[in-house]
């Protein structure tokens, strides 16, 4: 079971998530939407596509673009689709 914990909640966890260049992307049903928050950012992966952010929102505090997904990803990355990975200090223990 992996787990997405920021400021002591966790903002995701699932046995399902797929790992991609050594990161946890979460079931987009795995997620705690709450806690999240749209960003304006996106970049750019020559491989997976275009990636949006979210910001992680917990207690008022606010981990800017702390989360990120492919809503369309290109076909090699096509089993990330939707689904959720962290970083910027959310700890994902697995």
């Amino acid at each position: 079971m992996a787990r997405a914990i920021w400021n002591g909640v966790v903002i995701a966890e699932s046995d399902a998530t797929v790992m991609v260049e050594g990161n946890h992307y979460f079931p987009p049903t795995a997620v705690k939407r709450e806690y999240l928050r749209d960003s304006a950012t996106h970049t750019v992966c020559p491989w997976k596509g275009t990636a949006s952010y979210y910001d992680v929102v917990v207690a008022g505090d606010v981990n800017k673009d702390a989360a990120w997904y492919y809503p369309e990803p290109k076909e090699a990355a096509q089993q990330i689709a939707g689904h959720i990975a962290f970083w910027r200090g959310v700890r994902v223990e697995a």
